[in-house]
């Protein structure tokens, strides 16, 4: 007897090899289509058993080797964009050609507002820990935990949306089902006892720390390459013409004005790069942590 179950468990390794983002849709997609169409059937045939309405309901969805399959052709179409360019242009072209990198855009923008989402986050899972912990000895404490862990959940998938839209590393794309028939106490227990909630919380405390470092490195490499390239500006409308520093005065030549600000321009191109690799590191942390095995 072909249970809900069992057919997830089929669908699972007919999914090996896939995209854990795209498993945890996959399966989360087949878990509620299938329990909706169960109660339905039943609800509206009373007389038929829960295998029949199972066997109903999955000669209606697809098999788990034709559902596996339909998300592999999804997969292939709507993946995430990477590294734009050929690979085969000259070293100075790859170098020059991070501009051109929608992903290294997109790193930098994530690294910008990291520090809003992560100060966010952090607040959220802190405040909401420490409440709903005080408040766990009144019944209406419990109710409230619910909430607390639930919004950690939507918390999570809006996070990964983020990191699939400017990191361009898959994510899941759908929440992870949960039963809406059980009871709240049920769900409560779940969701404690579940490994998924906790790294999401964990990822969101984590997550303050490093939105701090992403931000500083933004705002002091784009601060030190913009002084750089603003030096033959500065210098021709300051008093003196020239630039004062603990009361030595410095006077460049007209001839460095080009190479301070090719060197102000170099400095933030490698740092494009650098934050291409942050940004690539940082999917795959996200991954890790927000993704369900």
């Amino acid at each position: 007897m072909q249970t809900i179950e069992t057919y997830l468990q089929e669908l699972k390794a007919a999914l090996k090899g896939s995209d854990a983002a795209t498993v945890q849709d996959a399966l989360s997609d087949a878990e509620e289509h299938l329990r909706s169409a169960v109660g339905g059937l039943r609800e509206t045939h009373p007389e038929m058993t829960e295998a029949q309405a199972v066997e109903q309901a999955v000669g209606h969805y697809g098999t788990p080797a034709e559902t596996a399959a339909a998300y592999g052709e999804i997969e292939r179409r709507t993946a995430p964009a990477r590294e734009a360019g050929p690979q085969s242009r000259s070293a100075l072209r790859r170098f020059f050609g991070v501009y051109d990198d929608p992903t290294a855009w997109g790193s930098l923008m994530y690294m910008l507002i990291s520090l809003v989402t992560g100060i966010l986050f952090f607040t959220w899972v802190v405040t909401g820990l420490s409440v709903s912990l005080s408040l766990s000895i009144f019944i209406f404490g419990l109710p409230l935990a619910l909430l607390f862990l639930l919004s950690v959940r939507g918390l999570a998938l809006l996070e990964g949306r983020l990191v699939e839209a400017l990191l361009g590393e898959r994510m899941p794309r759908r929440p992870l089902f949960t039963d809406r028939s059980m009871k709240w106490l049920e769900r409560l227990k779940i969701l404690v006892t579940d490994r998924h909630t906790w790294l999401a919380m964990l990822y969101m405390v984590i997550q303050m720390a490093l939105g701090i470092v992403y931000f500083t490195l933004v705002v002091t490499f784009f601060s030190v390459s913009l002084s750089f390239m603003a030096i033959p500006l500065m210098q021709s409308i300051l008093v003196g013409g020239g630039i004062s520093w603990n009361d030595v005065h410095f006077t460049l030549p007209v001839w460095g004005f080009p190479v301070v600000i090719l060197i102000g321009f170099l400095l933030w191109t490698v740092f494009m790069h650098l934050g291409r690799g942050i940004g690539r590191l940082h999917g795959r942390y996200a991954k890790a942590m927000l993704v369900t095995e």
